[in-house]
């Protein structure tokens, strides 16, 4: 899993709440269990009109964001159904980030074991950096693991909170299999054990 330690890139305002992940990734496109090749079916519902074509009104199709690398969301962001899918969707496109008041549970985990960084904010902080995502190609944030620190394009800060537990596997790219291998020496180690005490098993 690719490290989070100091991201800066642009921010996409979606001042919408109750974002399920069947709005970030419809169930079409559930069908492959390939982590990549998904960003281009993230939002499609939104992001394309029923032609195909696209939307230029949804906010990723706007030139200033089609690179965006953070998400400003609104509140419950992530509810609905627990598919892996939305987390995987997000990275592909290049989301590294979502910012919001509140996290679906399971969403808000699985992020953390695809290289996403939720972050949780109150609202009156989300409302400044809401603002600050709407100023187009300048809505450049700074989002600092190893600080817990967002700086605006202003250069104002908002300190962030996080499991330290959860910090320490982003910061060093550990998703659930890298954390088994850290203790394959002491799983080879029982296993050796295991087989001469019990060499019928």
């Amino acid at each position: 899993m690719e490290k989070f330690v100091k991201l800066t890139g642009v921010a996409a305002p979606l001042p919408v709440v109750n974002v399920d992940t069947d709005m970030i990734i419809p169930k079409d496109y559930l069908k492959t269990i390939k982590r990549t090749g998904l960003g281009s079916g993230l939002f499609a519902e939104a992001r394309y009109n029923e032609d195909g074509t696209e939307n230029p009104d949804f906010v990723l199709n706007k030139p200033a964001y089609r690179d965006a690398k953070i998400l400003v969301a609104g509140d419950n962001f992530g509810c609905g159904s627990s598919r892996e899918h939305a987390p995987w969707a997000l990275a592909d496109f290049g989301i590294r980030c979502v910012i919001s008041t509140s996290f679906a549970d399971i969403f808000y985990n699985n992020c953390f074991k695809n290289g996403i960084l939720p972050i949780v904010v109150s609202p009156e902080e989300l409302e400044k950096l809401m603002d600050d995502a709407e100023r187009g190609s300048n809505a450049v944030l700074t989002v600092d693991l190893e600080t817990r620190e967002i700086t605006g394009p202003d250069g104002g800060k908002i300190a962030f909170e996080l499991d330290d537990f959860k910090r320490h596997c982003l910061l060093n790219g550990l998703d659930d299999i890298s954390l088994t291998l850290e203790k394959s020496g002491n799983i080879a180690s029982y296993e050796t054990k295991l087989a001469a005490e019990r060499p019928w098993a």
